[in-house]
């Protein structure tokens, strides 16, 4: 199924927690001058018009980046750059909204590497179209999954995966999980982050996810979540998370203040919550 168009979604909630986080890991990496190379297994476009017919429909990023843009006091640093950093998008005519490919070229060095990964036809296509003159990084019209486990290891050997799949399927969960443990085998020392979403009780799998990544066998296992509303019985995402392997020293002391803050500037009831947990504790 290749319905999903990331288009109707982005600058969400969801797309906040995951990019400032993603933003997090990469600022760690680049304080080492070792090269690192970035893989997103789902790129989509990598960016997105906020006044296209998509995005105006379900106008998401309005309770998202939106609720950000207009009440930033007292957020830490890090919020306060990453809203910076995508007021110059949204500024541009027309508005327009970075996804993890454009955050990852903004962020990354000329020693650096990118792998960008996308399966849908119309989405490669966007995605050619926004990145291909920057000879750092290589994309692929392949399904990101066994894209990913074909690239393992990666040269340079250092650096990070963004595993973000739309779960329109229950098989995406499995094949999330099958992914990170080929790729894990080959690729131990690298960090995975993993995006899911919290949906209504009768869809929500995301305990089942966390469970079945922390039985692998890894060396250390971080669950950041957010959580902008009350659980609903039988539809939408009331939240999501991000699992990290491999979590960079002190990602989880970084983002703890971070997420508190979200939840309290996205809340869209009194339910609204941010959650930080070593899953596995590092050794």
């Amino acid at each position: 199924m290749l319905s999903y168009r990331h288009s109707f979604h982005a600058g969400n909630h969801a797309d906040v927690i995951k990019h400032i986080t993603l933003i997090a890991v990469i600022e760690k990496l680049k304080k080492k001058n070792k090269p690192f190379v970035y893989i997103d297994t789902h790129s989509g476009r990598g960016l997105y018009d906020l006044s296209s017919d998509e995005s105006r429909k379900t106008a998401e990023f309005e309770q998202g980046i939106g609720r950000l843009l207009d009440n930033s006091t007292g957020c830490d640093q890090i919020v306060i750059d990453y809203i910076d950093y995508v007021s110059q998008y949204m500024q541009s005519t027309p508005p327009m909204y970075p996804g993890s490919p454009s955050i990852a070229c903004d962020l990354l060095r000329e020693q650096d590497k990118c792998i960008f990964m996308e399966l849908h036809s119309d989405e490669i296509a966007k995605l050619k179209r926004n990145f291909n003159k920057d000879s750092r990084i290589a994309i692929h019209h392949r399904d990101g999954f066994e894209g990913l486990n074909a690239c393992m290891p990666p040269e340079p050997a250092r650096g990070l995966v963004l595993i973000d799949p739309a779960y329109e399927v229950k098989q995406d969960y499995a094949d999330a999980i099958k992914a990170l443990k080929q790729s894990i085998k080959k690729w131990s020392h690298g960090i995975f982050l993993l995006w899911y979403p919290k949906l209504a009780r009768q869809r929500d799998r995301s305990e089942q996810l966390k469970n079945e990544l922390a039985a692998l066998p890894i060396d250390n296992l971080l669950a950041v979540e957010l959580d902008v509303e009350a659980q609903q019985a039988e539809f939408g995402m009331y939240g999501s998370g991000m699992l990290i392997v491999n979590a960079p020293y002190q990602l989880d002391t970084l983002l703890e203040p971070i997420t508190q803050q979200l939840a309290s500037k996205l809340a869209q009831d009194a339910n609204a919550k941010a959650h930080i947990e070593w899953l596995i504790e590092p050794k």
